[in-house]
């Protein structure tokens, strides 16, 4: 079990450990949140046209069967 030491102690370690953290810059965070962006559309595309193609050989075979 970790041993629980004093609050002002781990406070100054988290802030130590943070210091460490490599923060992005303003701009890499717009492109980055572009890229996300134009990534979830192209697949919202991508996967609407699959389920246009399904829908469409599932509405012919029922056709065929009635």
């Amino acid at each position: 079990m970790a041993k629980i030491g004093n609050i002002p102690q781990f406070v100054q370690q988290v802030r130590a450990e943070t210091a460490k953290v490599v923060w992005p810059t303003g701009r890499e965070t717009m492109m980055t949140a572009v890229m996300v962006i134009i990534m979830t559309s192209l697949l919202g595309i991508f996967f609407f046209g699959i389920d246009s193609v399904f829908s469409a050989i599932v509405k012919m075979l029922l056709n065929l069967a009635a």
